[in-house]
């Protein structure tokens, strides 16, 4: 895929970090070509993290994100850093950006050789074991020899890390930077299978797309576009209709069908079209498989039997968009929740990056497909819950649970065969 057609979530994600005015914006601007970032003497110029997607040649299409320094100051500054560390669940690879004319002999003594908030980024970087490369800016303010000297004090206190020395004046150290990226990318999984690994060449999957007053004006949603081209990839064979035209389709399909994949907001309707020999699954499901932990997902869903009267519940999104009348996540999840539950459930909501990092006052976290969230971001939500004690499911399989067709439409998947 190209640089317009690659799905956010599917590219792949660089974070540069550092102090203010370290040059971690012109950095972004010089190895993109681009003016992509602000660049000022002013500190704080970066106020939140922004992302930009991007292509870099030879790297292909990417999402590189500039973030706040991680020396504001304040109390509005202390939210900014908490931004900024939160970036880190999505990152695959980190750039660490460090003024070389600020570091001192003693700042080279210490674990990373390098400032104080420079080695507590790098700390929180290898606790997620991320790949990153130190970047030693702004060269041209010192000389080369000592610059060369701070370099190889950094090198011996990052083995195995790329120390590059760069002046975003002078142009130097430039392609030198883009080629440690270029060299760290083979370790960074970026594709995973959505359906290609279930289906072989010449099936035919029949994909339910309903065409409502929730649906986008003249286009597909992602995970609907990814599902498409994951068949296409594969050279399976991608039939696309809406619920009335289900039945009459698989009758001159003569039922000669793979499976069936449907939006979960119909899978009722579906169910009672589809025949028990033809498997069925949703688009959310391969989400929370392609990007997620289905395991764990599905675990998630039996917590809606033990909810209480004013237990919470929280419905995280991805992504933002408009809220329509019949918004599913604010809408008609809550009422499919209390009709099951038959309980005074407290609901609250939050989408994009505004995702609690303390969840303990919360019974269930119902979450959404995901199609917008990178796999490393998603599985730190699923693991947050987690190790907090707190079941979490996704937007799918809670809808084919209360709907009493989610060991139906998980029997695609024998990992989780029996949980149901």
């Amino acid at each position: 895929m190209g640089l317009n057609t690659t799905m956010q979530g599917d590219r792949l994600q660089i974070a540069i970090y550092g102090k203010r005015n370290a040059g971690k914006s012109s950095i972004i601007n010089a190895i993109t070509g681009q003016d992509i970032a602000i660049v000022s003497n002013v500190c704080g110029t970066t106020t939140d993290p922004v992302s930009k997607a991007i292509e870099i040649l030879p790297l292909g299409p990417c999402m590189i994100t500039d973030t706040p320094g991680l020396d504001d100051k304040g109390e509005l500054g202390e939210k900014r850093v908490q931004k900024t560390m939160q970036v880190l669940n999505k990152t695959d690879i980190a750039l660490v950006v460090s003024d070389i004319s600020c570091i001192t002999d003693a700042d080279l003594e210490k674990s990373f050789g390098l400032p104080e908030k420079e080695e507590q980024i790098i700390e929180l970087i290898k606790q997620k074991k991320l790949p990153y490369i130190v970047v030693l800016n702004q060269t041209d303010r010192i000389e080369r020899q000592k610059a060369e000297n701070i370099r190889e004090a950094v090198v011996s206190k990052n083995p195995n890390v790329s120390v590059i020395l760069t002046s975003t004046v002078q142009k130097t150290g430039l392609e030198e930077l883009k080629d440690a990226l270029v060299s760290l990318v083979p370790n960074v999984n970026q594709k995973l299978n959505i359906v290609g690994d279930i289906v072989e060449r010449n099936d035919i999957v029949v994909l339910v797309v309903p065409v409502d007053s929730s649906a986008p004006k003249g286009r597909l949603i992602m995970p609907q576009q990814q599902v498409i081209r994951d068949l296409l990839d594969n050279n399976a064979i991608a039939v696309v209709v809406q619920v009335p035209e289900l039945k009459d389709t698989l009758k001159r399909l003569n039922g000669n069908v793979k499976m069936v994949i449907t939006d979960s907001q119909v899978f009722k309707q579906v169910n009672k079209i589809v025949r028990d020999d033809i498997p069925l699954t949703s688009f959310s499901i391969l989400f929370a498989r392609h990007k997620g932990n289905l395991k764990k997902l599905v675990e998630g869903v039996l917590a809606v039997e033990k909810l209480k009267d004013k237990d919470k519940v929280l419905i995280a999104e991805g992504c933002t968009h408009r809220r329509q009348c019949e918004d599913i996540g604010t809408v008609k999840i809550p009422k499919w929740l209390k009709e099951h539950s038959g309980k005074e459930i407290i609901i609250e909501t939050c989408s994009g990056i505004s995702f609690p990092t303390d969840l303990s006052q919360y019974s269930l976290v119902i979450h959404c497909g995901g199609c917008t969230l990178n796999e490393k971001e998603m599985k730190h939500r699923i693991y947050n819950a987690s190790s907090q004690g707190v079941p979490m499911v996704n937007y799918g399989i809670f809808i084919a649970y209360v709907n009493g067709i989610l060991k139906r439409s998980i029997e695609l998947f024998p990992s989780v065969n029996g949980i149901i």
